[in-house]
């Protein structure tokens, strides 16, 4: 598959290949739903909970006898029956998470990496560096090319680096190759790919 790869401080572009496996699957929205859907089931906290019968705070004796009343045959206050009693099959603290193959998520990558390709917003640049070290600098390199909400892949070096700068913007982040993932890649707008990132992910990937 033939695309450019961009200097992002002169403005011009060069010919590249990247690999059709990776970058020029027909992406299938039901692939990456379920990857997407296994990553919010490993994020969430599980700490919802609820009080039983059992640990409710009123005493645990029967509230009157069985017989004779004329009412209702009744144990003790927390039964689920009565108000600010315990709760029946509530919620329990536990996880959400699922098993899901190796093999699935990194096609769930690859759908991810061509649905941006397909739509035009996989950019490919050569490395670069922010010499001042100022968020402003690093923003409006970005910015001339009208790119505003996106995502930066890199080199493990070079994540470290930008993190400094897009930990204080809400509309970029950055990642290294080792944490590319499927939410991440559909979050943002744009997706940035290093040149030294391009070639880790390749290897990854095919």
């Amino acid at each position: 598959m033939k695309t450019k790869i961009l200097n992002i401080d002169t403005g011009k572009s060069k010919e590249l290949s990247v690999l059709d496996s990776i970058f020029g699957v027909l992406p299938r929205k039901d692939v990456l739903n379920r990857v997407v859907r296994w990553q919010m089931a490993k994020k969430q906290q599980g700490t919802h909970s609820v009080k039983t019968r059992s640990e409710g705070s009123y005493s645990k004796a029967k509230i009157y006898k069985q017989k004779g009343t004329g009412g209702a045959r009744h144990g003790d206050r927390n039964a689920p029956i009565f108000r600010k009693g315990g709760v029946y099959k509530g919620p329990v603290p536990r996880s959400h998470a699922h098993k899901l193959n190796k093999k699935f998520r990194e096609l769930g990558i690859k759908h991810a990496l061509s649905s941006k390709a397909s739509a035009g917003k996989l950019i490919f640049i050569e490395e670069f560096a922010v010499k001042s070290g100022k968020t402003k600098d690093f923003v409006s390199k970005f910015q001339k090319f009208g790119w505003k909400s996106l995502l930066i892949i890199d080199g493990d070096e070079g994540a470290k680096d930008l993190s400094r700068y897009t930990g204080r913007l809400c509309d970029k982040d950055v990642l290294s190759v080792q944490g590319v993932n499927v939410y991440d890649i559909l979050k943002r707008d744009q997706l940035v790919i290093t040149s030294s990132a391009l070639k880790t992910l390749e290897e990854r990937l095919k």
